[in-house]
């Protein structure tokens, strides 16, 4: 909503400044977003008439002139090029010493003839960016006057950012009552119309009458019209009004368009003008039928829909209601009968139809935040006098007004108890300031009981329907700067984190230690990326996506670090190791969503950076990142066994199963290479290596227990044992495990041998034991028998043989 300063000083008596304006209006709920001045800042410019006209004698394109710019007669000699300078026209002259936009006029020859002033145009005084030829001003102009009083230029636009329940105030109206009711300051219109000359409108009457019918009462409460007839078309729309328009954000059109726009600007009523010589029969307020049509003012045809409303006459749909007049009926320039069209449209019946259609119109988007509906009348009134003034011939005639309407419409009595009032706002409120702040609104207030009052909004007040309503109104009126800054009081208990507990940020850390770059990816992924990386899972479909390669959330991390690591390598990297910590979003189940919280990581490349000192490390691989993993997940039981999964390789992927205290196992996550058919897809030399876990074990570590260095010397045994090729190593160390005696400190793999020497179907495994008592050193009969033991356990159950 733009506001006019001056305009609005006209309508209440304020004596404020811009800023200070600014700040009381921003303080009450009316943000002001942007002050700007309507003209540029210049001096020295009065108003001129042009007396002669002469070429210049070495110039073709520029004119000798004498203007009289009232200063007691004495004609000034100007230079100027402007092509539309003619004898008779009046137009801004600044005088020698008068200091424009980036200039100073100065007396000066031009092309040997003396020039002492310059004649400006629009663009020249910083007032548009027109300049085709001289400003032209209205004939009776007072010459000598400084063109900045006359054209008021010294005005300042303010933008108020207005919020969708206060359409009241989408008016200069309706700011100014707002403004005095949190001022005190003194309303100066009596009424909704500003005038107090009723001759407009008791001027002589026509028989014309146009009968109108509500069929669509609920939408359409209220409808009023009136037919002007015999007005002149050759009228122009005065500047003072263009000057209006333009600050409040309309573009002047033609009188009796500029007329309908000026009474919505001014009181907040839209309005619409019809020819009356296009009108056929009756006005009748309808829903639209279906396979009707209109064509609206800016040429769009709309084929209308049951839900739309429209007002109608004997030909069809003529305007579409609350939003935009048809074309059939439009006001033009040979425009001499004209029916004004005020009424109230209930906002459910104009809410959203603007938007569908892709208008964008005053009217609609003042119907669908609230009108006053009693402000037809009034609005009728003020738009026949705007008319018959600037339009009005001796043969012009008023016709009565017609008007239908299902019921005086009354908002409804709200109680009001200051003492819940309180302790809503937190603040002692005097009964006699909250009766001020309400009575400032045009409230009506009737007591009830001590400190009770029943509340009658006025009717441009729609917004006020409840109790908490009013007590906004109160505590706005008075001033949200009278609370006063009371710190919150409360005690806020420091709780005892377990010290095996870590957070996010520990783990985060601890994989950025292994080299890993943490990325954050959408949760909102392509549809085709689930059903390459989690084909037997049905993902959650957005019913309303932001794009359409974004159409349903991940219920894996993995795709979105192959998209993101695929990125990287298109923008010329090498290598790559990435990680993401993020929920994962499960099918609903019991009305729920599953959102796990995973941590998952990608390695490609080289193991390490190109350096002199680490050469022949290798690419990453399976077994690098499965050590990694191991690192981050000390301290828990977790086993790596072989899997399949959608996304990695069938023959190099490995879930992990983490057992708990009571041996339990709990499915943790998987790990592996990337399946070859998302290799050659995603376009990768070489199979990168994934990994995804779930979160919450990493973060509930084991308590760390203190266990003495021991004194003794340690004993290690090597032995290879031969098994059959199926047999697992993890099982291998999960028996031997199971079965060490309490000497055995570690038994690890150190080798794999598969070969000459060896039977068919069969493989050497080399372990490494390590033996060590903190009490004593042991004796090699214990060393022997302990290693017997385990090869005797692996041989019962796998079949293991020391190998010879």
């Amino acid at each position: 909503m733009k506001v006019s300063f001056n305009w609005l000083r006209s309508l209440v008596d304020i004596d404020y400044d811009v800023q200070t304006l600014a700040h009381k209006l921003t303080m009450a709920g009316l943000e002001v977003e942007e002050i700007h001045p309507v003209a540029a800042s210049f001096k020295g410019v009065v108003i001129a008439e042009v007396r002669s006209v002469s070429p210049h004698p070495n110039a073709d394109k520029l004119r000798v002139t004498e203007v009289d710019a009232g200063q007691g007669g004495a004609l000034l000699q100007i230079v100027c090029g402007a092509p539309n300078v003619a004898v008779g026209m009046r137009v801004p002259c600044a005088m020698v010493g008068a200091v424009l936009p980036g200039i100073e006029i100065k007396a000066a020859k031009l092309r040997g003839v003396e020039s002492n002033g310059m004649l400006c145009s629009a663009k020249e005084l910083g007032l548009s960016d027109d300049h085709g030829g001289l400003l032209a001003l209205d004939s009776t102009a007072q010459l000598g006057q400084d063109i900045r009083a006359h054209l008021d230029l010294d005005d300042v636009v303010l933008t108020l950012k207005i919020t969708p329940n206060r359409g009241d105030c989408l008016s200069m109206l309706g700011i100014a009552r707002d403004l005095a009711a949190m001022t005190g300051a003194t309303l100066k219109v009596a009424n909704a119309r500003g005038f107090s000359d009723q001759n407009a409108v008791n001027r002589a009457q026509n028989n014309d009458s146009v009968k109108i019918s509500l069929a669509a009462d609920s939408a359409c409460p209220r409808y009023v019209g009136r037919s002007l007839l015999g007005l002149d078309p050759q009228a122009v729309t005065p500047e003072w009004m263009k000057r209006r328009l333009e600050r409040g954000g309309f573009r002047p059109i033609s009188p009796l368009v500029d007329i309908t726009n000026y009474v919505n600007l001014a009181v907040g009523q839209p309005m619409h003008a019809f020819d009356r010589t296009r009108l056929t029969g009756d006005v009748q307020v309808r829903w639209a039928r279906l396979g009707e049509s209109i064509t609206l003012l800016n040429d769009q045809v709309v084929d209308l829909t049951d839900d739309m409303l429209v007002i109608a006459d004997a030909s069809g749909p003529i305007a579409l209601a609350g939003v935009m007049g048809g074309k059939s009926t439009m006001v033009t320039d040979d425009t001499k009968d004209v029916f004004f069209e005020s009424a109230f449209f209930a906002p459910d019946a104009v809410k959203g139809r603007a938007r569908r259609l892709g208008l964008s119109s005053d009217a609609a988007f003042r119907f669908e935040r609230g009108v006053d509906p009693n402000l037809c009348v009034d609005a009728l009134a003020l738009a026949t006098e705007l008319a018959v003034g600037i339009c009005g011939t001796p043969a012009t005639t008023v016709g009565p007004p017609s008007e239908a309407s299902i019921a005086t419409l009354t908002p409804p009595s709200i109680p009001f108890r200051l003492d819940r009032a309180e302790r809503l706002i937190g603040l002692p409120i005097a009964p006699d300031a909250a009766s001020a702040a309400l009575v400032g609104l045009n409230c009506a207030m009737t007591a009830t009981g001590e400190r009770v009052w029943l509340v009658t909004p006025p009717s441009y007040r729609f917004d006020l329907t409840i109790e908490e309503d009013l007590v906004e109104e109160v505590i706005r009126l008075i001033g949200y700067e009278s609370i006063p800054a009371t710190a919150p009081r409360s005690t806020v208990p420091m709780l005892s984190i377990p010290a095996a507990r870590r957070s996010r940020w520990a783990v985060r850390h601890a994989v950025a230690a292994h080299g890993y770059q943490e990325v954050i990816n959408y949760s909102f992924v392509d549809a085709s990326w689930e059903a390459d990386f989690c084909a037997n899972t049905t993902p959650v479909a957005l019913s309303n996506p932001i794009a359409s390669q974004m159409s349903v959330m991940r219920t894996s991390l993995l795709a979105g670090l192959c998209h993101s690591l695929a990125q990287e390598l298109n923008r010329g990297q090498t290598r790559g190791k990435l990680f993401e910590v993020g929920r994962c979003f499960l099918s609903p189940t019991d009305q729920l969503a599953d959102q796990p919280e995973r941590l998952a990581g990608i390695a490609y490349g080289e193991r390490l950076e190109e350096q002199w000192a680490a050469t022949g490390q290798g690419r990453a691989d399976f077994f690098s990142v499965k050590g990694e993993l191991q690192t981050l997940l000390a301290g828990l039981k977790v086993d790596f066994e072989r899997t399949v999964h959608p996304a990695l390789h069938p023959g190099r992927s490995a879930r992990l199963i983490l057992r708990l205290d009571d041996g339990q196992p709990v499915a943790l996550g998987v790990m592996g290479e990337l399946h070859p058919r998302l290799q050659q897809k995603l376009e990768f030399a070489h199979a990168p290596v994934l990994f995804e876990v779930d979160l919450g074990p990493l973060l509930d570590t084991p308590n760390l227990r203190y266990q003495p260095i021991s004194r003794q010397p340690a004993v290690r045994r090597d032995i290879a044992v031969t098994v059959a090729e199926e047999v697992e190593v993890a099982a291998l160390l999960a028996v031997a495990n199971g079965a060490k005696p309490p000497i055995v400190a570690e038994i690890a793999l150190f080798d794999l041998y598969r070969g000459s020497g060896l039977p068919a179907g069969q493989k050497s495994l080399a372990f490494r034991i390590v033996m060590q008592d903190t009490e004593r050193t042991l004796t090699d009969v214990e060393c022997d028998t302990a290693v017997s033991n385990l090869v005797e356990v692996m041989h019962q159950k796998y079949g293991a043989t020391l190998r010879k």
